[in-house]
């Protein structure tokens, strides 16, 4: 029997995948596309970690799975190699991010070439390429040209230690969801996207898409639409107006105070109390989510003023607190003790009266519209996509200022670079490092590449010098994929997408990836592609009708990270085992939409067991000219099984399924046909793609190569798949009082066949004590005796 070398066996079977295209899929010729893809990775020089390889193995065992089934399926990779993690990398190291980038890429795909996934590595691509973020910064013109990008002065979120703005999205409960170093509010002129002109309709097609629970549901929470009125209250002796948001205006009659926001602009307006003006200041310095905190004690402090109620004229007191956002709604809230526990708790504090009453909301929205005092007002708690960065490593923002443009009368400051000047390449500069002053490294470009001519007037402008969000990067990259090789091939095709490969692959047939994406990447792809659709340059409107989303592999209790010290890289796993035990063991570890914790010493068992695999399928003693009975009954209920298992994603019990094969295969008497065996490589093929070719070509000797990889899952027999039914008798004292139907192999099991048989109309009826004793003859008879 020969021996089975996994270092000699991987390293051939990927110089033929590669000679023969086995994974390289012709996109125009394909007659049965399914675009199966797995969301590319952040790259930086340490490499993959387990992690890592636990969500791509999972994604590629469906690809596989759906070759399988006669599908031409397409499974590219790419790097999101631009942006904060990348850089921050390169900051720890010490070293340029763009010479990082190199050794980066390079050991990424070495490393992603091991793990035996079926990419179509014609296709990568990497988003720091220019060839790429060309046309990132042409999606940023088409919005700016389609009035969806803006700059605008706005509160936003302040990163001290990575020294950037984030968007709301990047924040988690206070803190840069990258370095995890709190963050502050600072308010700063930035771009946006208008991804808010789009709420409703994200909202709305939520409904049509086949997403986890979860994630459709941290999307609708994160969009948070929200209906009721605008209320305009006077405030006594002066000319201004407060306006407050509520979804409860029939408790209007309750409101007995009136709290704004620390920043709400009407501030600046009155000659508010001295205690205000000082618990202003405090808390203006204070995290969003600090301020939000319900746990914390409600804090405050009376201006002095006093509001108008707009339907009774009462007067009621104006207060501010901190816990008042002034970026949701109107900054200000119709304080409701009786009806809201939040105003309660602040009300009691600072022995503010309360009111119970209620009113027909339709007969207040009359009263408020007569007096021009009520609006009805839709309000979401999704705000614009911030979209600018004051970083390095990111694609420049394509817009240029022109001063002498922006003194002409309805002058516009800000022009779009022309189409035909761009990539806009990242300039090199020695000094790349973020300062923290708000600006970013470009502002010391060389004046070569900060100063250019004017699109309008052809005087002189000056090139904006924050970067785009990594995030801008990825909301396109599965639009690009299909069209890479093409591109290369016709450098003359000057186009993100070709419309033919576009209109045969997308939008995406199965998308795999993590959960912590949910309001970040998945959102703001969902945007882009709505957006582009509205535009008439794509047939749909959703870029993942079919979303999976894995587990986590943990390590000592938590998420595998860099920033908590607890990466595995797969490497010397791979080196001792083989990646088909890698593999393997990770789709093992637990249900592959939960996770599971990893663990070394399971590891050398799921060696074990593969190099078991091997001796059978390699021995003439086992794979003889017939298949006995027992087992040609188990490998049909296999196929069947892991079929099902694996197009749920069920990896683990696949693998479990299998090893109960493999046991009966193992019985002394138990042989399996070359061609049966051939079927039952088949089927671990999706999951141990290395070890199955070496059988598979054992197994065949073609003289001419034919992958198992491009062969079809086998069919099992339905006679051969329906377990035997048994009739067990159920007694009670000796007389029969119910029957039992049950398998074959559950009819030996007393344990089972005890707790279904209590549950039977008539037994209960009969069995009116705790039973003396129990008669069991396995596969025979069952008897209560009391």
């Amino acid at each position: 029997m020969k021996q089975y070398k996994h270092t000699d066996v991987e390293a051939k079977w990927r110089v033929k995948w590669d000679q023969n295209k086995t994974y390289q899929v012709d996109l125009d010729k394909a007659k049965k596309p399914f675009y199966n893809l797995m969301m590319f990775p952040y790259p930086s020089a340490e490499g993959l970690h387990v992690g890592n390889m636990y969500a791509f193995t999972g994604a590629d065992v469906y690809g596989r799975f759906q070759r399988q089934q006669g599908y031409d399926v397409f499974e590219p990779i790419g790097l999101d190699g631009f942006g904060i993690h990348s850089e921050n990398y390169a900051i720890k190291l010490g070293k340029h991010p763009a010479k990082l980038a190199k050794v980066s890429q390079k050991r990424f795909y070495e490393q992603l070439a091991r793990i035996g996934n079926g990419f179509a590595w014609n296709n990568k691509l990497e988003t720091y390429d220019p060839e790429y973020y060309k046309w990132t910064q042409w999606l940023f013109i088409q919005m700016y040209k389609k009035g969806l990008a803006y700059r605008g002065k706005a509160m936003v979120n302040w990163c001290p230690s990575c020294k950037t703005v984030l968007a709301d999205e990047q924040v988690e409960s206070g803190v840069c969801e990258r370095c995890k170093n709190e963050v502050e509010r600072k308010e700063m002129e930035q771009w946006f996207f208008k991804i808010t002109n789009y709420a409703d309709k994200l909202l709305e097609n939520i409904e049509k898409i086949d997403w986890p629970n979860k994630i459709k549901s941290a999307q609708r929470q994160w969009i948070g639409r929200s209906e009721g009125l605008e209320i305009a209250w006077e405030v006594a002796k002066t000319a201004e107006k407060i306006w407050t948001f509520t979804t409860r205006p029939d408790t209007i009659y309750g409101a007995t105070f009136i709290v704004i926001a620390p920043d709400h602009p009407i501030l600046n307006k009155l000659n508010i109390s001295k205690e205000a003006k000082e618990y202003k200041l405090q808390a203006l310095k204070k995290t969003e989510q600090k301020r939000k905190a319900t746990e914390k004690d409600k804090t405050g402090a009376d201006t002095g003023f006093e509001a108008i109620h707009p339907i009774t004229g009462n007067r009621i007191p104006i207060w501010i607190a901190d816990f008042v956002l002034m970026d949701y709604g109107t900054g200000a809230i119709m304080s409701v003790p009786a009806h809201d526990e939040r105003d309660a708790a602040f009300a009691a504090k600072f022995n503010l009266p309360t009111i119970d009453k209620l009113a027909d909301k339709d007969e207040v929205f009359k009263l408020l519209e007569d007096k021009d005092a009520g609006v009805k007002k839709t309000n979401y708690h999704l705000r614009d996509w911030l979209i600018s960065r004051q970083r390095y490593w990111g694609p420049p923002i394509p817009m240029v200022y022109c001063e002498k443009c922006a003194r002409l009368p309805g002058g516009q400051g800000w022009q779009p670079v022309p189409e035909d000047q761009l990539p806009v390449l990242l300039p090199a500069v020695s000094d790349w490092e973020p300062k923290g002053d708000g600006k970013g490294p470009l502002e010391k470009a060389p004046d070569a590449w900060l100063y250019t001519k004017c699109p309008n007037c052809g005087g002189k402008a000056k090139r904006e010098t924050d970067v785009s969000d990594t995030f801008l990067d990825s909301s396109w990259y599965f639009l690009r994929y299909p069209s890479v090789k093409k591109n290369i091939e016709n450098p003359l095709l000057d186009v993100p997408w070709d419309e033919g490969l576009t209109k045969k692959w997308l939008p995406v047939n199965a998308y795999i990836g993590g959960a912590e994406h949910a309001v970040l990447h998945l959102l703001y792809a969902r945007f882009v592609t709505i957006a582009l659709h509205d535009w008439g340059m794509l047939d749909f409107e959703e870029p993942f009708p079919f979303l999976f989303s894995h587990g986590l592999i943990i390590k000592d209790g938590a998420k595998m990270s860099k920033s908590r010290g607890n990466v595995i890289v797969p490497d010397d796993y791979i080196d001792k085992y083989g990646a088909d035990t890698l593999r393997m063991y990770l789709m093992f570890v637990g249900p592959y939409s939960q996770g599971g914790d990893f663990r070394d010493t399971s590891m050398a068992g799921m060696n074990r067991f593969l190099l078991r695999c091997w001796s059978l399928f390699t021995d003439s003693q086992k794979v003889k000219a017939k298949t006995t009975n027992k087992l040609l009954r188990k490998l049909n209920q296999t196929i069947k099984q892991m079929g099902e298992d694996i197009a749920s994603f069920k990896y683990n019990t696949a693998i479990a399924r299998y090893m109960e094969l493999v046991n009966v295969w193992r019985e002394t008497d138990q042989v399996l046909s070359k061609e049966d065996a051939i079927s039952a490589i088949k089927i671990i093929a999706p999951l141990a793609p290395y070890v199955s070719e070496e059988i598979y070509q054992s197994l065949t000797n073609d003289e001419e190569f034919a992958s198992v990889h491009l062969e079809l899952w086998p069919k099992f027999d339905e006679n051969q798949v329906k377990e035997d039914i048994i009739t067990i008798p159920v007694q009670v004292n000796g007389k029969l009082r119910q029957t039992l139907e049950v398998s074959c192999e559950q009819s030996k099991i007393q344990s089972e066949i005890e707790k279904l048989a209590r549950e039977l109309p008539n037994v209960k009826k009969y069995l009116l004590s705790e039973p003396k004793k129990t008669i069991f003859v396995p596969g025979r008879l069952l008897n209560f005796v009391i």
